[in-house]
């Protein structure tokens, strides 16, 4: 059994902006309950939702800052949440990268120096809370800075560092550096460094004893110009420390068998009853209730990362093919705008929702058909995982843990029984196109696809096996 310290800058159902929330509230779990002493460090946001009792544990005076440490529990766990509360940093409304307003904090390195720094004296036992850590589990930049931190202890706990995107580094200028009060021996090329600049992401690439990343694929990727973003070089030196872990889904959340989010439960044995799920979901977009129409599902943030560009130039296409397409997301202004004038140009094929709602993200996964994700980069990414599980084959760019987690539909994965999916190589409107075209021939032929449903659904997305793999690193 190990002690460890898991440090993240979001968790679910606590506090979620994106998929590093539902890996840092479903990892812990699975270590937990396969004999780990594990212990997650959160900021105290103004934005948390409190399900479990929460009191104070400690105080502690870092950096001339008197910060307490509350103590609360993931629900319906035993998995012991402390929760960094210093109001000044956190206690305002927003989310951890941004106020209410969506502008970005103007002191984000402060805030998130302060939580590293706290990381550090609790993984050390100087907290005053009794627990020592074996392992101090870091995620992406804001976390950074405690590897780099504790390599300059003469006794540590192990650190591992995982990146779940490499395009977010926390670069602040020497000025912010300076003001941080960090130690001087960090600010060397082999730490954190970057081209005159601090970078907090260098800081865990540089410092870690293991680094992760969220699929084998996207660890390759990262070791590219491409994808590296100035740290390729970096990363191709450490590589023999550089390890790609698949994410799994949390199955209590994410079950076509027993979600109460859904108007109709189903599993691999009863797919019929998934169409009462469409139909539901063809309600609510206000789209002709039609069994017979493919819907092509889309959720995420509406940023061009995630080739919501190639949809939009795909839109004017796709209405002259048996389909409806609905979507969920929020993020550029400009992308949501055109988004929406799509849906008001087609009101009974294009459906467009801007926001976020868990309800909806639930029918959409179980109410689709397909599931749309041309991402130019993915490092893990959840919905393909999600939309197999619920028997709603994802269409995918051939990219990071997309490459990873969907098997395309060929003859010979038809043939043995592996196709999950479909797959396009080039980001290109061209690309996307053909395979959309390809998936509704597959999607009219009722036995194949049903088969390929079958094949989806069975796949085996569980915690479990990640968490196996990361407790091997751990005792390495």
């Amino acid at each position: 059994m190990k002690k460890i310290l898991f440090v993240s800058s979001e968790v679910h159902p606590l506090i979620k902006t994106g998929g590093l929330a539902d890996v840092a509230g479903s990892l812990p779990l699975s270590l937990a309950q396969l004999g780990q002493d594990i212990r997650i460090l959160l900021p105290n946001y103004g934005a948390i939702k409190y399900t479990q009792e929460v009191h104070k544990k400690c105080t502690l005076y870092v950096d001339n800052r008197t910060v307490h440490i509350l103590e609360t529990q993931l629900p319906d766990s035993d998995v012991i949440v402390w929760l960094l509360d210093y109001h000044e940093f956190f206690g305002d409304e927003g989310n951890p990268y941004t106020d209410k307003d969506g502008n970005p904090w103007a002191n984000s390195a402060e805030r998130f120096a302060l939580f590293s720094r706290i990381a550090v004296e609790i993984s050390q036992n100087r907290a005053d809370l009794n627990w020592q850590a074996d392992i101090v589990h870091c995620n992406d930049w804001q976390s950074g800075l405690v590897p780099a931190l504790l390599s300059l202890e003469p006794v540590r706990p192990a650190t591992v560092f995982t990146i779940h995107n490499m395009a977010y580094q926390g670069v602040y200028s020497k000025d912010i550096f300076q003001s941080l009060n960090l130690p001087g021996e960090l600010w060397n090329h082999n730490l954190i460094e970057f081209y005159g600049n601090m970078s907090f992401i260098k800081g865990g690439i540089a410092c870690a004893d293991h680094i992760t990343t969220v699929s084998p694929n996207y660890a390759l990727e990262i070791q590219t110009p491409e994808f590296g973003y100035g740290l390729d070089n970096l990363l191709q030196h450490r590589h023999n420390d550089l390890h790609g872990i698949i994410n799994g889904i949390d199955l209590e959340q994410w079950s076509p068998e027993n979600d109460t989010r859904i108007p109709q439960a189903y599993s691999v044995d009863n797919l019929a009853k998934k169409s009462i799920n469409k139909t539901a979901l063809q309600k609510h977009f206000s789209l002709p209730e039609d069994e017979s129409i493919s819907v092509i599902g889309l959720i995420s943030r509406l940023v061009d990362q995630k080739g919501i560009n190639l949809v939009i130039a795909c839109l004017e296409s796709m209405v002259n093919y048996p389909m409806q397409f609905v979507l969920l997301g929020s993020g550029d202004k400009d992308l949501e705008h055109r988004l929406t004038n799509l849906s008001y140009l087609h009101p009974d094929q294009i459906s467009i929702k801007i926001g976020y709602d868990e309800d909806l993200a639930h029918l959409i996964e179980a109410g689709s058909d397909f599931f749309l994700m041309p991402s130019l980069f993915e490092p893990c990414g959840l919905n393909q995982l999600f939309s197999q599980r619920y028997g709603t084959l994802p269409i995918v760019r051939h990219t990071g843990g997309l490459a990873d987690t969907v098997v395309d539909t060929l003859p010979e994965t038809i043939t043995d029984h592996t196709a999950t999916g479909f797959v396009f190589n080039e980001p290109s409107v061209g690309a996307l196109l053909e395979t959309i075209k390809r998936a509704l021939l597959i999607y009219a032929n009722a036995k194949v696809w049903k088969q390929l449903q079958k094949n989806a659904m069975k796949k085996d997305f569980s915690w479990e096996k990640s968490a196996k793999d990361y407790i091997a690193l751990y005792n390495c």
